[in-house]
């Protein structure tokens, strides 16, 4: 049964942002005033210390009303606790967190944020307990087979079903498969989301009723470098044996354009110093959307370093997981075949097949498991027939 949700927590999650936000504006906003205030850097910023004390008298106060305000809220919020009692979640506050923790996941989870997302296996939106008497009960139709379907950067597991369609429940109607949903906060880094499912997946195959025969993994987008992540993490766990076939659906196994894009936006801002408080805004994105600039899929792709510096692509490479029959899908807003195909809007297609312009860097999909989605955009790879039949022939394929 999905697990409810007391509304005070997410009451006081939004409150705590809110005020979190205000003071973050209220330093961009004094840091510009500062600025320009200095007076020319070529005459040394002859007035940089008046500048300083005025826009520091000025804005000081907004910041302690602000902090004032917010644990006021905090204590109104835990008073009418019991009154405000607790809901079940509905797609659209799903669908809402899922993006607020896409964009901002690694502080909500620093901050212990309420509205923090934290890891589980799901089954239609509804948590798992991970014992074999839960289990038994989730599913009483239980099979040998199981797809785990893990989905992308600020989405979360319902989300697999598009326009009446979810290729999970149509490998379970077809092929016997039993569909396992991952829910996680994309904003952290990919290879935390790798470690925990890797945990979480030996947890699922100890608890199953039945011995695990297979283990099949559908990924989309970011969900691909995640499930490479948790192969690698859990490569030594009982259940990686099990895992036969991995589909990597729009994966930015090379990184996405849009986040270098984004990156280099930033940098452009840093360039001038009285546009440069605004760059702060550029790092408002989450440890999770800044590994999509490469692919990071390893711990050691960013420990130590600035994840907002101007340095190159010095990734790890993490080859495919050994034992397993790996597919990729691309898909192109191009209606047909030519020469420099575009990608599907976020993800190119040569970062989807795993192509790399350094052939040590290349994935090795076989050809015969790279396919080409032509006039499908990046969200609707989820949802289009022609992709599930696709998979289902490389599952059938791969028996």
């Amino acid at each position: 049964m999905a697990r409810s949700q007391s509304n005070a927590d997410a009451l006081r999650g939004v409150s705590k942002l809110a005020i979190e936000a205000t003071i973050g504006v209220t330093g961009l906003v004094e840091a510009m005033n500062r600025t320009i205030a200095e007076g020319p850097a070529i005459l040394g910023k002859p007035l940089a210390g008046p500048a300083r004390a005025l826009t520091g008298a000025a804005y000081k106060p907004i910041r302690g009303v602000t902090k004032v305000v917010g644990g006021g809220l905090d204590l109104a919020l835990a008073r009418l606790a019991p009154f405000l009692g607790e809901s079940v979640p509905g797609p659209q506050r799903e669908a809402l967190l899922a993006a607020l923790n896409g964009v901002l996941g690694d502080y909500l989870a620093e901050t212990r944020n309420p509205l923090a997302i934290e890891m589980r296996l799901r089954q239609d939106g509804d948590a798992l307990e991970l014992d074999r008497i839960s289990v038994r009960r989730a599913f009483p139709r239980v099979t040998s087979k199981l797809v785990v379907l893990v989905h992308g950067s600020s989405m979360n597991d319902l989300q697999w079903t598009r326009h009446g369609h979810n290729h999970g429940h149509a490998l379970a109607r077809d092929l016997g498969y039993t569909p396992i949903g991952v829910h996680y906060n994309s904003g952290l880094h990919v290879s935390m989301n790798g470690r925990r499912l890797a945990l979480l997946l030996g947890q699922l195959v100890d608890a199953w009723p039945v011995e695990v025969s297979e283990i099949a993994v559908l990924a989309h987008s970011m969900g691909g470098l995640v499930a490479r992540s948790a192969c690698h993490y859990g490569e030594r766990r009982r259940w990686r044996p099990k895992l036969k076939k991995l589909v990597c659906i729009g994966t930015p196994h090379h990184g996405a354009t849009l986040e270098r894009t984004g990156h280099w936006l930033e940098l452009l801002l840093g360039i001038n110093r009285y546009s440069a408080p605004l760059a702060a805004l550029g790092r408002i994105r989450s440890a999770g959307v800044t590994d999509l600039r490469f692919g990071n899929v390893l711990d050691e792709d960013w420990k130590g370093r600035d994840r907002f510096s101007g340095r190159g692509d010095s990734r790890k490479h993490l080859a495919l997981p050994k034992g397993v029959a790996c597919f990729a899908i691309a898909g192109t807003t191009a209606p047909k075949a030519r020469p420099a195909l575009p990608g599907d809007g976020l993800v190119s297609v040569n970062s989807a097949l795993g192509k790399h312009s350094r052939a040590a860097r290349t994935l090795a999909f076989p050809a015969a498991h790279q396919w080409i989605g032509f006039g499908i955009g990046h969200f609707d790879l989820l949802s289009r027939i022609e992709v599930y039949k696709r998979i289902r022939e490389w599952f059938r394929d791969a028996e």
